[in-house]
């Protein structure tokens, strides 16, 4: 499309000399050749000043903001000596001088641990599950476990998270070469949406197979927020399905978290375990600054009801 500049009022144009000007730059504007307009395919790369622009704006916004402060963990542990995971990707959403600051805090500690844990649990999981397995993850849009962990084949990968930050993301991964298994599917669904069931279904979800739950990261504002994907979650999970997770501490003022998080998950359908950092860092041979994180609880929960599409095989059948 071609843009042009408003024409200077009447009276400050002095001169005929300077009328004849204006006139013959815009129609040599308009004689200029149409834009070219590449395949879907191609490489498209008139688009990077309009990502850097949009990047740039909205590095102010709360949800970009904690996605890099969670990048920037993920980078730090994997620059440690003796890391406990690598994320290859982690540093392409992140300024240079990010790379030089590896010194270690309480909240990279809690964070890495649970990133760990949450990691082998995944494909501990799925490795046990045959045929086609559906992992749905719940992130703040700049998770790279779906191009860092080794799936096993025949594995859908759900990533649900606030969309303007899993598309500044995906336009970074895609610049540094950043693919999905050839053997799996990838799916986003913007964490927006009202009916993240209805999402979840249409992009080829079912409540008839086997799925794995992980959520870290993702921006909840609110108590009533959580309860909402847990309850959508309840429906498509079938009997004996697993959902790990991290829970900000910050979206309640329940006074005993644990057993409001007990009787909150068993509503659902789910038993809740709540897992201590402090065993995860004795396990792995880490040594904790702080044994005690009050931002976030890190869980473990399994299903024990029947999907709502296998209720309906019941009945029906």
């Amino acid at each position: 499309m071609i843009y042009l500049k408003p024409l200077v009022p009447s009276e400050v144009l002095a001169s005929s000399s300077f009328k004849k000007s204006a006139i013959s730059l815009r129609m040599q504007s308009l004689c200029a050749p149409p834009p070219v307009h590449f395949p879907a395919t191609a490489i498209r790369r008139c688009r990077t000043p309009t990502l850097a622009v949009r990047s740039l704006r909205a590095e102010n916004e709360p949800s970009i903001q904690s996605a890099l402060v969670s990048a920037s963990h993920r980078l730090r542990e994997t620059n440690r000596t003796e890391p406990l995971f690598i994320d290859p990707y982690a540093a392409c959403f992140l300024p240079p001088y990010t790379k030089k600051d590896l010194d270690i805090h309480e909240q990279q500690q809690h964070y890495c641990l649970a990133t760990k844990f949450i990691d082998d649990k995944l494909l501990e999981i799925a490795k046990r599950i045959d045929g086609l397995k559906q992992v749905v993850l719940f992130t703040d849009g700049m998770d790279t476990r779906p191009y860092r962990l080794n799936w096993p084949t025949s594995t859908m990968i759900f990533d649900v998270s606030p969309e303007k930050v899993f598309e500044i993301a995906s336009e970074k991964l895609q610049g540094v070469g950043a693919r999905i298994p050839k053997s799996c599917l990838f799916f986003h669904i913007p964490v927006e949406f009202e009916n993240i069931e209805q999402r979840l279904r249409s992009k080829g979800f079912s409540g008839n197979r086997p799925s794995i739950w992980a959520m870290q990261g993702l921006p909840l504002e609110s108590q009533s927020g959580f309860e909402a994907i847990l309850s959508a979650i309840s429906s498509l999970a079938m009997n004996e399905c697993y959902l790990i997770g991290e829970l900000p501490t910050n979206i309640t003022l329940q006074s005993d978290l644990s057993k409001w998080m007990e009787k909150l998950f068993m509503s659902n359908g789910f038993r809740v375990k709540i897992v201590s950092y402090e065993e995860i860092a004795a396990s792995l041979g880490v040594v904790l600054h702080s044994p005690v994180n009050h931002d976030t609880v890190l869980f473990i929960a399994q299903q024990l009801k029947f999907s709502d599409d296998q209720v309906m095989n019941v009945t029906t059948g």
